[in-house]
């Protein structure tokens, strides 16, 4: 059985990446499933005099603790003025004080989606490239208009789109 644990890197309570990771987290068969939800890690901004001051928040340890307990990490990207949202820039700045590794060199599957027609591909770009050079990072997927592609039932319902997702997915799988 593999641990999987699934975040939209969001703070909106109603959050569509969080929806998304989750979807796609419960998708995979034979694994243990942790939905964490940022809003349950705000921290301070991070600084490096806050760090020497305070050192490493107990929500950043906690968050870090959920990467070791994984065996692969699904993380869903919402947009914010084409870059991370503050949130999820705020925690990984935090957990990547620890252990100069903040993912673990876990497999992650980096998706994002928004309503538009680009479906956050600028912040997902991003991510593969920052996350690329440190980590695993064997699969990565953006969905498009959200609300016309996806339905929390059926999935993506868009025939294309959904192809080329269940092929990310398969090459994440694989590497767990």
């Amino acid at each position: 059985m593999k641990n999987i644990l699934a975040f939209g890197a969001s703070s909106s309570k109603k959050s569509i990446n969080k929806a998304f990771a989750s979807y796609v987290a419960k998708g995979i068969t034979n694994s243990e499933i942790r939905i964490l939800d940022l809003n349950d890690f705000e921290m301070p901004i991070y600084s490096i005099d806050r760090e020497n001051d305070d050192g490493i928040p107990t929500k950043a340890k906690e968050f870090k603790q959920h990467i070791r307990w994984a065996d692969g990490i699904i993380v869903s990207f919402a947009e914010h003025n084409g870059a991370y949202s503050v949130a999820f820039k705020n925690v990984f700045d935090w957990v990547s004080r620890m252990d100069n590794e903040a993912w673990e060199e876990k497999p992650m599957f980096l998706l994002a989606t928004s309503p538009g027609a680009r479906g956050a591909q600028t912040v997902l770009d991003i991510a593969v490239a920052k996350f690329s050079r440190s980590t695993n990072v064997p699969a990565y997927f953006s969905l498009p208009s959200f609300r016309e592609n996806f339905d929390n039932n059926k999935g993506i319902i868009n025939q294309e789109l959904n192809i080329e997702f269940k092929e990310q997915l398969s090459m994440f799988i694989a590497s767990l």
